[in-house]
């Protein structure tokens, strides 16, 4: 594993653990975290809502037969992780972890362990190379059977100038039919004040935030048939197929939540 720790800076994936209550983090994300509440106190609930979010697609998935997984974006590990669901529901399950932040890579090749019979491998690359993630996701996953590709929280942190809806675009090309993206993004739809803000202070500090609106996030989904109840609001995805996160109902959800496939 390549790649050092950048200390200095806030990373979504270390803050978005502290949101979780988890300690793989460092004090600048903690800072920043602390500094995104005191803009809207629901955040921890948000990172909860999204988390969520991926265990109910994937069981979804799984039940609907998909038996491989592309999981960009991984963050740190916090039980439980989609290998973990996808293999409870398919012992065979295939699954590759993708981040950018070698303490996620580190953390996830120390704890995460699947069936016997499945397989959890772990890659290290930017979402913003798709040729690096799937030459190595090639080793792992056959890309002649259908691959759920899922992208949980991260393409808001993608900003239109770096391409977000092509980098998604050249994803979807590399896999067959049958395949699936899994999406949830953040938005200022709802709290265009509160947004404004918070994508300032996090620019500050060397983060990128860019909030879509309902139609670009729709735009993800060009040419895909989108899975009913097609894009909502995260935690309205399918509530039958997970418990409901403490808080969700308490105030407005910034972001939206969609799964497609590929025909």
């Amino acid at each position: 594993m390549t790649g050092q720790i950048d200390t200095t800076r806030p990373h979504p994936a270390r803050m978005y653990d502290w949101y979780l209550g988890g300690k793989d983090n460092y004090p600048v994300d903690e800072e920043m975290g602390r500094q995104m509440l005191t803009l809207d106190p629901r955040v921890p609930v948000m990172a909860r809502v999204n988390r969520a979010f991926m265990h109910r697609a994937t069981r979804w998935l799984a039940r609907n037969g998909v038996r491989q997984f592309l999981d960009i974006g991984t963050g740190i590990p916090t039980e439980p992780n989609l290998h973990q669901v996808a293999q409870q529901i398919t012992p065979d399950a295939r699954v590759v972890y993708c981040d950018n932040d070698p303490i996620v890579l580190a953390h996830a090749a120390a704890l995460l362990h699947g069936t016997d019979e499945g397989v959890t491998e772990y890659l290290q690359a930017d979402v913003r190379d798709p040729d690096a993630i799937l030459e190595g996701a090639k080793k792992v996953l056959d890309f002649s059977r259908p691959v759920a590709l899922s992208l949980i929280a991260i393409l808001h942190f993608v900003s239109d100038e770096d391409g977000a809806h092509d980098l998604v675009r050249r994803l979807l090309a590399a896999l067959p039919s049958g395949s699936y993206l899994v999406l949830t993004h953040a938005t200022s739809d709802f709290t265009p004040e509160e947004s404004r803000a918070a994508t300032e202070k996090l620019r500050a500090a060397g983060v990128t935030l860019s909030l879509r609106s309902r139609e670009d996030f729709t735009r993800f989904f060009d040419g895909l048939d989108l899975v009913e109840p097609g894009v909502a609001v995260p935690h309205r995805w399918h509530p039958e197929l997970g418990e409901p996160v403490p808080g969700q109902d308490d105030g407005v959800i910034p972001g939206y939540g969609a799964v497609a496939r590929r025909a």
